[in-house]
Formats: C-alpha cells, structure tokens, sequence
C-alpha cells in the first residue's frame, strides 16, 4: 500500500508517527510545559476580567532570575548536595523560590497599571515585554562574559522500564512523568485549578467578577481585591514556566530565550477557551509540532517519506508551531468568547 501514489506517502507518514510515538509524546509534554503555564496564567488572569499580554516578558525575567539566583547561590552556599529524587539543591530551591516572586512582582505591577490606574491593558503588558528583553538581555551580555557557573537543572523522574513498557499506555505514562519536578507538577496543577475555577466558591466568584463585576459587587464580592489576587498569583504561574526554561529544560539562559511561548500561550488559552485542561490540550497540540521537528532530525525513516522529511528546510519546522497557531486561531477566535468584562476596567460606584 505504500507504493500508491498519494495515499501511500500519507500512509507511511503515519507508520513513521506511530514508530517514533514515545519519542514524539515525550518531547511533545516537555515542550508544552511552558507554553500551558503561560496559558493558565492567562486564564486566571482573564477569568478576572484583565487581559495580560506581558506573559513573554514575566517569563523571560523570570527565568533570567532563576538562573543568576543560581548562580549567585552556587557562588555562596556551592553546588550542594542533590537528592536521589529530581535531584534537588538548595541553590535550585532558591533560585526557584526568586523566579516566582518576580514573576508575582511584575504581575502585580501590572494589576497596579491595569486594576488601580485603570490604564490600557494592553500597553501595560507591552511595556513589561519590551523592558524584559532589553533588561534581561543587556545584564546577560555583562555577566555571561565571565562565564558563571550556575545551579544546574532538576533531573527527571526515571521511569521504571516495566512500566514504560506496558502495552498501550506505557508511552503515555513515561511522556507525562518522565519530566522533572516542573513538568509533572504542571500536569496536576492543570487538574487542580480546573477543579478550583469550576467546583469552588473561589472559582464561581473569579468568574462571576469577569463577566458581570458590577452584579459581583452588589453581592458583596471585592472585585478590586479579587482581581489583584488572581493576577498576582496568575504571575507565578508564567513564572514557573521561565523557571523550567533555564533549571529544568536548561542549565543556562540565552537573550530572549522564551522565543514567543508566551504568546504561543495566549493563543492556547482563546484554543482552550479560557480553561485550564483545553488550555493544557491547545499546547500539547501547538508543542507536538516541536516534537516533530526532533523526530525527524533524529530519526527520519529511511524511504522516501523520510528523504522527503529531511529534505524540508529546517527553518520550515522552526516556524511550523506559529503556522498552527495562527491557522487554528483563524478558525477558532471567532467561536471562542472571552468573559464579558475581559479587559474593561472596574471602578466602583460613589456612595451617595
């Protein structure tokens, strides 16, 4: 069947996606990481009512945090001693600890911007993109001279080889939990919220406040206050993503190292239509196209598929998950509806 002109390359692509499952499923997750917590920051955030578009620049910031808090804890406490499990130090755990709070420091400053000022949304959370890159980017290039040693990175979980190996659903264990303390706590924390958004007073009251905050008031739901909450713990979300960037997925940062997840993210939470599990699902798909580009450079089969693979141009792949999202988002934006009061600004009403 696979000499059939058409149908035949389509079926040996096929073979070649089914062959490399494992390898492609297991990529597939550590590349969606970030993304996913990008778009449940984005969630959170406008599940509120504020549009934050500054997810590229609080995932940035903080992943160049968590690696010069490395640094500077290596430089001071040493490497210290790992774990047998993720191999946890205490430079990481620090350097972890740092990425979050700026990551909560930057969206406060937005909620400042955005919930107290009442300025526009939008060009609040530009300004905190633009002044990440040209922040992170020029510290990088004065202390990466000097070439320092960083904390390392968390190890994945090894997955014992008998359960790997289960029929059926053995590369899907392995793809979900051999990935470090990030990637797997990402998978519960996706569950967890989406329980806490749709099965809890927290979660009716974040909705009730980005849909109708003025009916939410006159219940007596603190719009102000809850909205300040959520994007101020909706920063730490996208700052765990900058942190798997650079002591998770790397041990080093490069200048402007989230290329795009951020916005990737932005485009899985509208995909996922403003919940964390379609938003988890939305950068699973948008990541498999990552997944693909390793498969292919690694393990291209030998036919005429494969010689077809490798003779695409690698920037092709490189681009291919901005082609997908701006295609999916091309037919899903208009169906997609955002909370009523996503990005109008609330002010309550005088006492008379």
């Amino acid at each position: 069947m696979t000499d059939i002109p058409v149908l035949g390359p389509i079926i040996q692509f096929f073979q070649f996606i089914v062959e490399q499952l494992p390898f492609i499923s297991d990529a597939a997750v550590a590349a969606a990481i970030p993304i996913a917590l990008a778009a449940l920051c984005g969630v959170v955030s406008e599940r509120s009512g504020v549009v934050n578009i500054g997810l590229e620049g609080i995932m940035l910031t903080a992943a160049f945090v968590a690696w010069i808090t490395g640094v500077v804890a290596v430089a001071y406490l040493g490497p210290g001693e790992p774990t047998a499990v993720f191999g946890i130090t205490l430079p990481l755990l620090l350097a972890l600890f740092a990425a979050l709070v700026s990551g909560m420091v930057l969206a406060a400053l937005h909620a400042y911007l955005s919930i107290s000022l009442r300025a526009d949304q939008i060009i609040s959370g530009v300004i905190i993109n633009i002044a990440a890159v040209g922040l992170t980017g020029y510290l990088n290039t004065i202390i990466a001279t000097s070439s320092p040693r960083g904390a390392g990175s968390f190890d994945a979980l090894d997955v014992p080889p008998d359960i790997a190996n289960i029929p059926v659903i053995g590369w899907l264990i392995n793809a979900i939990f051999d990935q470090g303390p990030i990637g797997i706590a990402t998978i519960f924390i996706v569950i967890i919220l989406n329980i806490l958004l749709f099965r809890t007073k927290w979660g009716l009251r974040t909705r009730a406040v980005g849909e109708h905050p003025r009916a939410a008031e006159t219940v007596g739901i603190n719009v102000i206050r809850l909205r300040y909450r959520n994007v101020i713990a909706s920063g730490a979300l996208a700052a765990l993503g900058g942190a798997y960037l650079t002591i998770e997925l790397t041990t080093s940062f490069q200048a402007n190292m989230t290329n795009g997840r951020g916005f990737i993210g932005l485009a899985a939470m509208i995909v996922g239509r403003w919940t964390p599990i379609g938003a988890f699902g939305a950068a699973l798909l948008f990541a498999s196209a990552d997944a693909l580009n390793r498969a292919v450079k690694f393990a291209a089969p030998d036919n005429a598929m494969g010689q077809f693979l490798e003779s695409i141009p690698p920037q092709f792949y490189d681009a291919l998950p901005y082609l997908i999202t701006i295609i999916i988002l091309a037919g899903v934006v208009g169906r997609s509806v955002p909370p009523a009061a996503d990005g109008q600004p609330y002010e309550r009403e005088a006492a008379a």
